[in-house]
Protein backbone atom coordinates (compact mmCIF):
# COMPACT_ATOMS: atom_id res chain seq x y z
CA UNK A 1 0.00 0.00 0.00
CA UNK A 2 1.26 3.71 -0.88
CA UNK A 3 1.15 5.83 2.19
CA UNK A 4 1.51 9.69 1.66
CA UNK A 5 4.03 11.35 3.00
CA UNK A 6 3.31 14.59 4.68
CA UNK A 7 5.39 16.41 2.43
CA UNK A 8 3.08 15.02 -0.99
CA UNK A 9 -0.14 15.89 0.88
CA UNK A 10 1.56 19.72 1.00
CA UNK A 11 2.65 19.28 -2.50
CA UNK A 12 -0.72 18.00 -3.72
CA UNK A 13 -2.83 20.75 -1.97
CA UNK A 14 -0.40 22.91 -3.43
CA UNK A 15 -1.14 21.82 -6.78
CA UNK A 16 -4.65 22.14 -6.65
CA UNK A 17 -4.44 24.97 -4.82
CA UNK A 18 -2.69 26.64 -7.74
CA UNK A 19 -5.36 24.58 -10.23
CA UNK A 20 -8.25 26.11 -8.85
CA UNK A 21 -6.87 29.83 -9.12
CA UNK A 22 -6.13 29.54 -12.93
CA UNK A 23 -9.51 28.19 -13.29
CA UNK A 24 -10.70 30.74 -11.83
CA UNK A 25 -8.58 33.02 -14.40
CA UNK A 26 -9.52 31.13 -16.98
CA UNK A 27 -13.07 31.18 -16.36
CA UNK A 28 -12.99 35.28 -15.26
CA UNK A 29 -11.38 36.43 -18.65
CA UNK A 30 -13.53 34.08 -20.44
CA UNK A 31 -16.43 36.27 -19.76
CA UNK A 32 -14.26 38.67 -20.08
CA UNK A 33 -13.49 38.16 -23.38
CA UNK A 34 -16.76 37.28 -24.54
CA UNK A 35 -18.93 40.02 -22.55
CA UNK A 36 -19.10 42.08 -25.73
CA UNK A 37 -19.51 39.67 -28.39
CA UNK A 38 -22.80 38.49 -26.80
CA UNK A 39 -25.73 39.24 -29.41
CA UNK A 40 -27.78 40.95 -26.44
CA UNK A 41 -25.15 43.10 -26.03
CA UNK A 42 -23.99 43.47 -29.69
CA UNK A 43 -27.30 43.12 -31.80
CA UNK A 44 -25.32 45.67 -34.75
CA UNK A 45 -22.96 43.61 -36.90
CA UNK A 46 -22.31 40.65 -40.05
CA UNK A 47 -23.49 37.34 -38.69
CA UNK A 48 -22.00 34.94 -41.69
CA UNK A 49 -23.68 32.91 -43.85
CA UNK A 50 -21.27 31.51 -45.46
CA UNK A 51 -21.97 28.55 -48.01
CA UNK A 52 -25.84 29.24 -47.74
CA UNK A 53 -27.83 29.84 -50.83
CA UNK A 54 -30.01 33.07 -50.44
CA UNK A 55 -33.60 33.38 -50.78
CA UNK A 56 -33.50 35.60 -54.21
CA UNK A 57 -37.30 36.65 -54.30
CA UNK A 58 -37.28 39.63 -52.70
CA UNK A 59 -38.59 42.31 -54.79
CA UNK A 60 -37.24 45.97 -54.71
CA UNK A 61 -37.49 49.39 -57.08
CA UNK A 62 -34.30 49.73 -59.19
CA UNK A 63 -32.76 53.36 -60.04
CA UNK A 64 -35.07 53.55 -62.76
CA UNK A 65 -38.20 52.96 -60.82
CA UNK A 66 -38.96 49.53 -62.12
CA UNK A 67 -39.38 46.75 -59.99
CA UNK A 68 -37.10 44.08 -60.13
CA UNK A 69 -36.42 40.82 -57.69
CA UNK A 70 -32.77 39.87 -56.94
CA UNK A 71 -33.43 36.58 -58.82
CA UNK A 72 -33.80 38.70 -61.84
CA UNK A 73 -30.67 40.52 -61.35
CA UNK A 74 -28.36 37.92 -60.24
CA UNK A 75 -27.51 35.76 -63.02
CA UNK A 76 -23.38 36.04 -61.98
CA UNK A 77 -20.56 36.63 -59.54
CA UNK A 78 -22.63 39.38 -57.31
CA UNK A 79 -21.26 41.97 -54.88
CA UNK A 80 -23.84 43.06 -52.75
CA UNK A 81 -23.47 46.19 -50.74
CA UNK A 82 -25.83 47.16 -47.97
CA UNK A 83 -25.99 51.37 -46.98
CA UNK A 84 -28.73 53.83 -47.35
CA UNK A 85 -28.20 57.03 -49.84
CA UNK A 86 -28.27 59.98 -46.77
CA UNK A 87 -25.61 57.91 -44.70
CA UNK A 88 -23.65 60.42 -43.44
CA UNK A 89 -21.49 58.35 -41.46
CA UNK A 90 -19.54 54.90 -42.52
CA UNK A 91 -21.66 54.38 -46.32
CA UNK A 92 -19.85 56.96 -48.33
CA UNK A 93 -16.56 55.43 -47.26
CA UNK A 94 -17.68 51.76 -48.08
CA UNK A 95 -18.97 53.16 -51.37
CA UNK A 96 -16.12 54.73 -52.40
CA UNK A 97 -14.01 51.75 -51.39
CA UNK A 98 -16.00 49.47 -53.51
CA UNK A 99 -15.92 52.00 -56.24
CA UNK A 100 -12.19 52.13 -56.12
CA UNK A 101 -11.89 48.38 -55.85
CA UNK A 102 -14.14 48.02 -58.72
CA UNK A 103 -12.56 50.56 -60.79
CA UNK A 104 -8.76 48.44 -60.71
CA UNK A 105 -9.88 44.77 -60.58
CA UNK A 106 -8.49 42.51 -63.20
CA UNK A 107 -12.12 41.46 -63.87
CA UNK A 108 -14.63 42.51 -66.71
CA UNK A 109 -18.10 43.56 -64.66
CA UNK A 110 -21.10 42.43 -67.15
CA UNK A 111 -19.02 39.23 -68.06
CA UNK A 112 -17.46 38.25 -65.01
CA UNK A 113 -19.30 39.91 -62.21
CA UNK A 114 -22.20 42.61 -61.30
CA UNK A 115 -22.95 44.22 -58.51
CA UNK A 116 -26.16 45.56 -56.39
CA UNK A 117 -26.26 48.16 -53.62
CA UNK A 118 -29.34 48.22 -51.58
CA UNK A 119 -30.64 50.42 -49.61
CA UNK A 120 -31.49 49.25 -45.83
CA UNK A 121 -33.74 52.71 -45.35
CA UNK A 122 -37.62 52.10 -46.04
CA UNK A 123 -37.86 56.35 -46.64
CA UNK A 124 -35.42 56.24 -50.11
CA UNK A 125 -36.72 56.29 -53.62
CA UNK A 126 -35.17 55.25 -56.99
CA UNK A 127 -34.54 59.17 -57.41
CA UNK A 128 -32.41 59.79 -54.77
CA UNK A 129 -30.66 55.77 -55.75
CA UNK A 130 -30.23 57.29 -59.30
CA UNK A 131 -28.32 60.62 -58.05
CA UNK A 132 -26.16 58.66 -55.44
CA UNK A 133 -25.50 56.28 -58.41
CA UNK A 134 -24.85 59.20 -60.96
CA UNK A 135 -21.77 60.25 -58.51
CA UNK A 136 -20.05 57.38 -57.78
CA UNK A 137 -20.26 56.56 -62.11
CA UNK A 138 -18.56 59.73 -62.59
CA UNK A 139 -15.19 58.68 -60.39
CA UNK A 140 -14.23 55.79 -63.34
CA UNK A 141 -11.22 55.49 -65.14
CA UNK A 142 -12.59 52.15 -66.98
CA UNK A 143 -15.45 51.62 -69.23
CA UNK A 144 -18.20 49.93 -66.51
CA UNK A 145 -21.55 49.63 -68.06
CA UNK A 146 -24.42 50.93 -65.70
CA UNK A 147 -26.58 48.16 -65.83
CA UNK A 148 -23.70 46.09 -64.11
CA UNK A 149 -24.30 48.20 -60.72
CA UNK A 150 -28.02 48.12 -59.68
CA UNK A 151 -28.96 50.55 -57.06
CA UNK A 152 -32.24 49.26 -55.00
CA UNK A 153 -34.68 50.68 -53.11
CA UNK A 154 -37.70 49.30 -51.34
CA UNK A 155 -40.00 48.69 -47.86
CA UNK A 156 -39.07 46.77 -45.28
CA UNK A 157 -40.30 43.83 -45.62
CA UNK A 158 -38.03 43.00 -48.38
CA UNK A 159 -35.29 45.05 -47.12
CA UNK A 160 -35.67 42.70 -43.76
CA UNK A 161 -35.87 39.44 -45.75
CA UNK A 162 -32.56 40.17 -47.57
CA UNK A 163 -30.59 41.53 -45.03
CA UNK A 164 -31.75 38.57 -42.94
CA UNK A 165 -31.00 36.61 -45.57
CA UNK A 166 -27.08 37.01 -45.76
CA UNK A 167 -26.58 37.90 -41.70
CA UNK A 168 -26.72 41.87 -42.23
CA UNK A 169 -27.92 43.40 -38.45
CA UNK A 170 -28.81 46.93 -38.19
CA UNK A 171 -30.60 49.41 -36.34
CA UNK A 172 -32.72 52.10 -37.13
CA UNK A 173 -32.26 55.11 -34.56
CA UNK A 174 -34.72 58.27 -35.45
CA UNK A 175 -33.71 59.24 -39.20
CA UNK A 176 -30.42 57.65 -38.86
CA UNK A 177 -29.30 53.56 -39.01
CA UNK A 178 -26.30 51.85 -36.76
CA UNK A 179 -24.57 49.18 -38.69
CA UNK A 180 -21.85 47.41 -40.14
CA UNK A 181 -19.67 48.06 -43.47
CA UNK A 182 -19.02 44.88 -45.43
CA UNK A 183 -19.37 43.34 -49.06
CA UNK A 184 -21.35 40.31 -49.53
CA UNK A 185 -20.47 37.97 -52.48
CA UNK A 186 -22.69 35.32 -53.93
CA UNK A 187 -22.63 33.28 -56.89
CA UNK A 188 -24.86 33.02 -59.85
CA UNK A 189 -27.51 30.95 -57.80
CA UNK A 190 -27.25 33.10 -55.06
CA UNK A 191 -24.33 31.00 -52.93
CA UNK A 192 -22.66 33.11 -50.66
CA UNK A 193 -19.27 32.48 -50.90
CA UNK A 194 -17.49 35.16 -49.13
CA UNK A 195 -17.81 38.19 -46.87
CA UNK A 196 -15.42 41.29 -47.40
CA UNK A 197 -15.12 43.61 -43.86
CA UNK A 198 -14.21 47.58 -43.45
CA UNK A 199 -14.49 50.01 -45.94
CA UNK A 200 -11.05 49.52 -47.65
CA UNK A 201 -10.97 46.53 -50.28
CA UNK A 202 -8.22 45.34 -52.01
CA UNK A 203 -9.01 44.74 -55.78
CA UNK A 204 -6.92 41.31 -55.52
CA UNK A 205 -9.14 40.42 -52.72
CA UNK A 206 -12.45 40.90 -54.32
CA UNK A 207 -11.10 39.20 -57.92
CA UNK A 208 -10.57 35.97 -55.90
CA UNK A 209 -13.77 36.08 -54.04
CA UNK A 210 -15.52 36.76 -57.47
CA UNK A 211 -13.73 34.09 -59.16
CA UNK A 212 -14.38 32.01 -56.05
CA UNK A 213 -18.23 32.50 -56.26
CA UNK A 214 -17.83 32.01 -60.26
CA UNK A 215 -16.48 28.05 -59.14
CA UNK A 216 -19.23 27.60 -56.63
CA UNK A 217 -16.63 27.78 -53.89
CA UNK A 218 -16.70 29.60 -50.85
CA UNK A 219 -13.52 31.03 -48.76
CA UNK A 220 -12.32 32.16 -45.67
CA UNK A 221 -13.43 35.95 -44.83
CA UNK A 222 -10.37 38.15 -45.69
CA UNK A 223 -9.81 40.63 -42.38
CA UNK A 224 -11.22 37.83 -39.89
CA UNK A 225 -8.68 38.22 -37.69
CA UNK A 226 -8.79 42.31 -37.92
CA UNK A 227 -12.66 42.52 -37.18
CA UNK A 228 -11.55 40.61 -34.20
CA UNK A 229 -9.53 43.08 -32.75
CA UNK A 230 -11.66 46.08 -34.09
CA UNK A 231 -15.00 47.36 -33.29
CA UNK A 232 -17.52 49.90 -34.67
CA UNK A 233 -18.41 52.44 -32.59
CA UNK A 234 -21.96 53.75 -34.24
CA UNK A 235 -21.98 57.54 -32.25
CA UNK A 236 -18.15 58.20 -33.46
CA UNK A 237 -18.87 56.77 -36.54
CA UNK A 238 -15.18 54.83 -36.65
CA UNK A 239 -13.18 51.70 -36.02
CA UNK A 240 -11.60 51.28 -32.83
CA UNK A 241 -9.32 48.95 -31.33
CA UNK A 242 -10.79 46.81 -28.56
CA UNK A 243 -7.89 46.82 -26.29
CA UNK A 244 -10.31 44.59 -24.16
CA UNK A 245 -11.23 42.21 -26.47
CA UNK A 246 -7.70 41.46 -27.52
CA UNK A 247 -5.97 41.07 -24.49
CA UNK A 248 -8.44 38.94 -22.89
CA UNK A 249 -8.21 36.71 -25.48
CA UNK A 250 -4.64 36.25 -25.33
CA UNK A 251 -4.81 35.84 -21.46
CA UNK A 252 -7.47 33.33 -21.72
CA UNK A 253 -5.20 31.51 -23.97
CA UNK A 254 -2.23 31.28 -21.42
CA UNK A 255 -4.29 30.69 -18.56
CA UNK A 256 -5.73 27.32 -20.46
CA UNK A 257 -1.90 26.62 -21.58
CA UNK A 258 -0.96 26.97 -17.70
CA UNK A 259 -3.96 24.73 -16.64
CA UNK A 260 -3.40 21.79 -18.83
CA UNK A 261 -0.03 22.20 -18.12
CA UNK A 262 -0.31 22.06 -14.47
CA UNK A 263 -2.73 19.15 -14.80
CA UNK A 264 -0.33 17.02 -16.93
CA UNK A 265 2.93 17.62 -14.47
CA UNK A 266 0.03 16.65 -11.49
CA UNK A 267 -0.67 13.18 -13.35
CA UNK A 268 3.19 12.76 -13.65
CA UNK A 269 4.12 12.98 -10.36
CA UNK A 270 1.95 10.74 -9.11
CA UNK A 271 2.58 7.97 -11.99
CA UNK A 272 6.04 8.66 -10.86
CA UNK A 273 5.03 8.09 -7.04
Amino acid sequence: MYLFKKTDVKQEFSHLKTGFWALALLLIFSLTASADTDPANVPIGVNEHLGKTINMNYSFVDEHGDTVTIAELVDKPTVFSFVYYTCPGICSPLLSGLQESLNLVKLEPGRDFKVITISINEDEDHILAQEKKNNYFQRFDREFPEDQWHWLTGDLENINGITSEVGFAFERRGDDFAHSAALVVVSKDGKIARYLHGVDFNPFDLKMALLEAGEGRTGPTIAKVIKFCFSYDPEGRKYYFNFLRVTGSITLLFATVFFVMLIVKSKSKRAEG
